[in-house]
């Protein structure tokens, strides 16, 4: 018997993706979301319903929920509590009551299950982090920056590659010349829209998803579906001699065989050669 050879790919057989992170639901937004539209970008935004349609005495916007689903038609819309407290300080049934309401009224909204989370200023505990997947949350987001292109080992304590003010363009650039495909790269950048007018930086934002769109070995995919994709590769059944492999999962995942790349279909036991 010999012995294969065999890595768990991304959708098409890629090895990289890029997920991109944005806060609180701003109308500056619109103009982001057109951006990542124009280069075939995918975002998660995380919103607090009960702020929506707020209008501050600085003259900040927040997007009324109702244009929602048009706003964020074809990416992500995730929880980021409904009304944004620092939730480590607060009452774990308060906490409870904070995700599980901005997921009703988000759902709501949208039209399908919100699964996701940012933990709003950061803000978490062991005991929250516990608690999310007992509330339907799949993943969270922490603050911070790795500057790096790992996979987390906890999707509850998902921290990003970078703020889009930290080294956006730099690690964008390395991330384009990683073509070892023995391994899964993420770069994964969050932020808040309202920075770029506030920092007068949206060329930045603009050249970084000119320069990352359209490439052939990165998948454009949201926080969920990272998610679930990765799930999905887990639950492949091998064989022991690894000449079959069934897919239980709806969707197709992508392996590669002794550098041979494999697409599985739901639902599927394919021989493999």
């Amino acid at each position: 018997m010999k012995l294969k050879n065999i890595y768990t790919c991304f959708p098409g057989g890629k090895h990289k993706v890029l997920t991109m992170s944005y806060d609180d639901g701003r109308d500056s937004d619109v103009r982001l979301v057109g951006i990542f539209n124009q280069y075939g970008i995918k975002g998660t935004f995380h919103l607090n319903s009960g702020r929506a349609g707020e209008h501050r005495s600085d003259g900040a916007v927040r997007i009324p929920i109702e244009d929602y689903a048009k706003v964020y038609a074809g990416h992500e819309v995730s929880c980021h509590t409904v009304f944004h407290p620092t939730i480590a300080r607060c009452p774990i049934e308060q906490v409870a009551l904070q995700v599980l309401e901005d997921r009703r009224a988000l759902e709501r909204a949208v039209g399908y299950p919100v699964r996701g989370l940012s933990y709003p200023n950061g803000s978490y505990s062991k005991e929250i982090v516990e608690l999310l997947p007992k509330l339907g949350i799949r993943y969270s987001r922490v603050v911070g920056n790795t500057d790096d292109f790992a996979l987390p080992e906890n999707y509850l304590t998902w921290k990003a590659t970078c703020h889009h003010n930290h080294n956006l363009l730099e690690n964008g650039r390395r991330f384009l010349e990683l073509h070892k495909t023995q391994y899964l790269y993420l770069m994964y950048v969050w932020g808040h829209s309202f920075e770029f007018p506030r920092d007068d930086n949206w060329e930045m934002m603009e050249e970084f998803c000119r320069m990352m769109g359209g490439q052939d070995d990165i998948w454009y995919a949201t926080n969920i579906q990272i998610v679930d994709y990765m799930d999905a590769a887990k639950n492949l059944q091998f064989t022991i001699d690894a000449d079959r492999v069934f897919n239980p999962n709806a969707c197709s995942v992508w392996i590669e065989v002794d550098k041979k790349i494999m697409e599985i279909p739901g639902g599927s036991l394919v021989p493999i050669n």
